[in-house]
């Protein structure tokens, strides 16, 4: 397993790029320790495929360095770089048992017999596949054709990073939380340092420890599930993070306070000195209430989840969402909406821009 460091990384795919809008990655700098799991997540046409293949040699970045345990692989092909990946679409071979495809990467590397069956044999009680051993990989489900495609990435032990690219695409949707369960309890297991490349938050908040949230080939946010969910550095984050994502709702500064429809909002903490550019208030719909004072509104419409209903309210021509966990208003009605003070920031042109509230400090 390996540290895997990025430094000063860029790359375009334009023989002469003259600006940063003429790269598909525009400035990476990343550090993945050893044996951690981590998390590539960002919607289609973000840099994530593109930052995967130069990890793996694929691709030449135009600049910086990939090092491997702060050895320089930069100019290194694939197969000097020790790695393995999985892909979107299962890579097997049909016509070899699973137990065949399972040793397929040992014997490639001229593994002895003995070291082969005890890996294999390892691998498959992992995957809860050996009663399919002896079957030819044809006639699998497409969920245990690409159990096998993760185990033929795992089952060597002395790879420098598995890298995962969206493996759970083409996976019927009631099984996918099974495969994700599996894939973090292997992680537990192997201790391997794992990349998981997604654009689907719960693949990327179930398996990662770390997440790195990416958009336009910047890195917005790095930080844990909780992080990114209480706390988003960028409104893409809480765009793209949550369900309902985080209300962004257009303000002022003035006075030294946040104002939104002419009343004063109160923040987790004070506004950044020298804070301007396009002024949003961000606060995720878990944290607005709905009660007899605060901001007027009127109720849009209401949906019953099941857990919960989302509330969206009206202020204005500003639609706000609300997760209320007990009754909900009926469309049309006129309420008040409060958010929790503790988790309402200020954004800047998309950046958050107050301090965190100060903790308290016991007794």
């Amino acid at each position: 397993m390996a540290k895997i460091t990025l430094k000063n990384l860029r790359h375009s795919y334009m023989p002469d790029p003259q600006g940063p809008e003429d790269y598909a990655l525009k400035h990476l700098d990343i550090d993945w320790e050893d044996g951690g799991a981590y998390a590539l997540l960002g919607p289609s046409g973000c840099g994530k495929s593109t930052l995967l293949n130069i990890i793996s040699g694929l691709l030449m970045p135009s600049d910086g360095q990939i090092l491997f345990d702060d050895q320089d692989v930069t100019p290194l092909p694939p197969d000097q770089r020790n790695i393995a990946q999985v892909f979107q679409f299962p890579v097997i071979y049909d016509t070899m048992t699973v137990y065949d495809n399972l040793a397929f990467p040992l014997r490639n590397r001229g593994r002895d017999e003995a070291t082969v069956r005890e890996r294999v044999l390892a691998i498959a009680e992992m995957l809860e596949v050996t009663d399919m051993l002896d079957r030819r990989a044809a006639g699998l489900s497409p969920d245990n054709k690409q159990k096998i495609s993760m185990g033929r990435g795992l089952v060597r032990n002395d790879v420098n990073v598995v890298m995962f690219d969206e493996p759970l695409t083409v996976i019927d949707p009631h099984l996918k939380w099974k495969l994700r369960s599996k894939l973090k309890e292997l992680h537990q297991r192997v201790k391997a340092t794992m990349i998981y490349v997604t654009h689907d938050q719960t693949e990327a908040l179930t398996f990662a420890d770390q997440v790195v949230v990416m958009e336009d080939g910047e890195v917005v946010q790095i930080g844990t599930p909780v992080e990114l969910f209480e706390r988003p550095a960028h409104t893409f984050v809480g765009h793209f993070i949550g369900s309902p994502g985080m209300n962004v709702i257009p303000a002022e500064l003035r006075d030294g306070g946040a104002f939104f429809q002419g009343q004063n909002v109160p923040l987790e903490g004070a506004v950044k000195p020298g804070t301007d550019g396009r002024i949003e208030i961000g606060v995720r719909p878990e944290f607005v209430a709905v009660g007899d004072t605060g901001i007027e509104a009127r109720v849009n419409r209401v949906a019953d989840v099941g857990r919960h209903n989302v509330v969206e309210a009206m202020v204005g021509d500003q639609k706000v969402s609300a997760i209320l966990n007990g009754p909900a208003p009926a469309q049309g009605d006129k309420v008040h909406l409060q958010f929790q003070q503790s988790q309402t920031r200020v954004y800047s042109d998309g950046w958050i821009a107050t301090d965190p509230a100060p903790q308290e400090v016991s007794a």
